[in-house]
């Protein structure tokens, strides 16, 4: 054998293992809304039909409400990947979302398409979003918007959000007393999310900027089990993580 001809075949050997590496597959962040099915958009229903894998965020006993609340369009001979995480401020997250990635990473890897289902809108204070850190860089990657329980609330409630030049803030309940005053006060509008045991701190400093009368309670927005109420009615005790607080504009129209 010839040296042109031992280069040719390791040049051959090499094309033919290249060949049967599988091309990567998408990863897909599906915002699915905030909990009534029928919200779910088209193209994010095209994809959770279509995939041959479906990932989403459980608690550590392992149920989740993305699951739940797109069970009814999932098919059996698709592989589902629940992807524990803490949900808990004791706990770092980070070790959950890196094990997560890499589950994930299998399967893209492999050629397999994966649809990672997404509460509410995949890019706003979503689990989501630490996932793409991860992986949109070494997988292609398309992220389908959903509707935000901080925009359905409003729907749910039927007051207009803002007016005109109105400023909208969503704040998270998880910032301390004085830094919730601080942006309060200079925002027309607000929603104030992840409530849960922070409800107390939240419904005070409501009260000392006399913003009660505007302000409206609602959990599990859209979904079956979904309460509004006014804010002084709500027991602390009571309040779950999926719930909010909507301070909609204070130029609501006088309605005749």
């Amino acid at each position: 054998m010839t040296t042109g001809e031992g280069n040719g075949g390791q040049e051959e050997a090499r094309s033919q293992t290249t060949d049967e590496l599988p091309s990567p597959g998408k990863l897909y962040g599906l915002g699915i809304g905030p909990g009534d099915p029928e919200l779910l958009t088209l193209k994010a229903h095209r994809i959770l039909t279509s995939v041959p894998v479906i990932a989403y965020p459980t608690l550590e006993n392992g149920k989740g409400l993305a699951r739940a609340i797109m069970a009814g369009f999932i098919r059996p001979d698709q592989i589902e990947v629940p992807l524990p995480m803490p949900f808990s401020v004791e706990r770092s997250a980070h070790p959950y979302y890196d094990r997560a990635a890499e589950k994930i990473a299998e399967h893209l890897t492999a050629g397999r398409d994966v649809a990672v289902l997404c509460e509410g809108e995949p890019m706003l204070y979503g689990t989501f979003m630490y996932l793409f850190q991860r992986l949109a860089r070494r997988f292609p990657t398309e992220v389908v918007p959903g509707i935000s329980s901080t925009l359905a609330s409003a729907a749910m409630v039927g007051a207009p959000i803002t007016f005109r030049d109105d400023v909208f803030s969503i704040l998270p309940a998880t910032l301390d007393a004085n830094q919730l005053r601080d942006r309060l006060v200079l925002a027309d509008a607000a929603v104030i999310i992840k409530l849960g045991r922070h409800f107390t701190k939240v419904r005070t400093v409501l009260d000392e900027l006399g913003l009660l009368h505007r302000a409206f309670y609602i959990e599990r927005a859209t979904q079956p089990d979904q309460r509004i109420m006014a804010v002084p009615e709500v027991n602390p005790a009571e309040v779950p993580y999926w719930s909010l607080i909507l301070i909609p504009s204070q130029r609501q129209p006088q309605w005749a």
